[in-house]
């Protein structure tokens, strides 16, 4: 399939998830964007609502319809899907049927358990029958079954920035799978693109709170995923944060290794097994960065862009392993993964219209 330009169409494109896709994808090399759907901005063009495209011919000339399974089937080979979780697999399912291929960025096939799905989103699964057959979007992880694969789940941005880190060393058997704790914080784009009071700019700007506490929805899939990773139920202490900035996540994880390090030997020898398995997983990945020396992750410099970077440190004083990591949400955490998961499916470079900056 390498060198065929496929004809992808985006379902919700006028969010923040939605445009992102729309960046990245207008001068994909190898995507022909034919298609995007919004019930609120139906009949105006791609330019008309996203300002910052207005010189692009295609964005000017490209406008949205109302979402329509059927006739995007007819249209596309790729179909994406940034829509709300619930609403997500009620079109996945006749595009499926009509043999097109979905990339979903809700919820709705991350998981591969019905009822966990209930427990957390609150309503039934409304097609259990296809998660067996859905692909965890993760490429690092899953890259061959992506290859693969006709239903992808896009993983969450709260849980990328957490399952990258930890599955190395989770699989390798070099941390406790018991006692993780999670700090997390997102900018404000997370909640998505919505007039609610939590998100308006007084509310925000200036402050710094947690929510989603103890339960964030966000835990069915990362301790779905580090269970799967460490062979055996895990269960983590997981806060998110709202901080007052447009888009990025930084998380620090606090891990117990599995061998205590009292000696500046012993501190040593894990220090290495640590780099070592990072290495081994991250050397020749193309978006994870893993720093060296005192250098730390930073949301500046992966903003706009898919990497994401990660970097820890032993605390001989707690006995802890500490790990930071950080990545733009709308990028690495949602639109640009998928399109590295459409690139992995398609036989396409995997880097391809994803290392522009925004």
């Amino acid at each position: 399939m390498a060198g065929m330009l496929k004809r992808v169409a985006i379902m919700g494109a006028s969010g923040y998830s939605g445009e992102e896709l729309v960046r990245l994808l207008l001068h994909h090399p190898h995507a022909d964007l034919v298609a995007v759907t919004s019930r609120q901005s139906a009949g105006q063009s791609v330019a008309q609502v996203f300002p910052r495209f207005a010189s692009d011919p295609k964005a000017r000339a490209l406008r949205f319809t109302e979402p329509d399974a059927a006739a995007l089937a007819r249209v596309a080979d790729v179909v994406f899907l940034a829509l709300p979780h619930g609403v997500a697999a009620e079109f996945a399912v006749p595009l499926l049927e009509a043999g097109r291929v979905v990339i979903d960025l809700s919820a709705d096939f991350r998981l591969r358990n019905a009822a966990t799905y209930q427990e957390f989103y609150a309503h039934a699964h409304p097609a259990p029958a296809l998660l067996p057959g859905a692909v965890y979007g993760l490429p690092e992880v899953y890259r061959a079954e992506i290859a693969r694969a006709r239903l992808i789940a896009s993983p969450g941005c709260y849980p990328t920035s957490i399952l990258l880190p930890l599955i190395p060393l989770l699989r390798s058997g070099l941390v406790r799978p018991g006692g993780i704790i999670a700090d997390s914080m997102s900018g404000v784009s997370g909640a998505g693109r919505k007039a609610e009071v939590d998100y308006l700019f007084c509310e925000c700007n200036e402050s710094l709170r947690a929510y989603g506490v103890p339960k964030h929805r966000h835990l069915s899939e990362i301790e779905e995923q580090l269970s799967f990773a460490a062979g055996q139920p895990v269960v983590i202490q997981f806060t998110p944060h709202l901080v007052p900035v447009h888009r990025g996540i930084h998380t620090t994880l606090y891990v117990a290794p599995a061998e205590a390090f009292h000696t500046a030997e012993a501190a040593a020898d894990l220090g290495r097994r640590i780099a070592d398995c990072y290495a081994s997983a991250y050397a020749n990945e193309p978006f994870v960065r893993v720093l060296e020396g005192k250098a730390m992750p930073d949301t500046k410099n992966v903003v706009g862009t898919n990497f994401l970077e990660l970097a820890w440190r032993l605390d001989p004083r707690t006995g802890r392993l500490v790990i930071v990591s950080a990545e733009d949400n709308l990028v690495k955490g949602a639109s640009g993964q998928a399109v590295q998961s459409f690139n992995i499916l398609s036989g396409f470079p995997e880097t391809a219209g994803l290392l522009g900056h925004i």
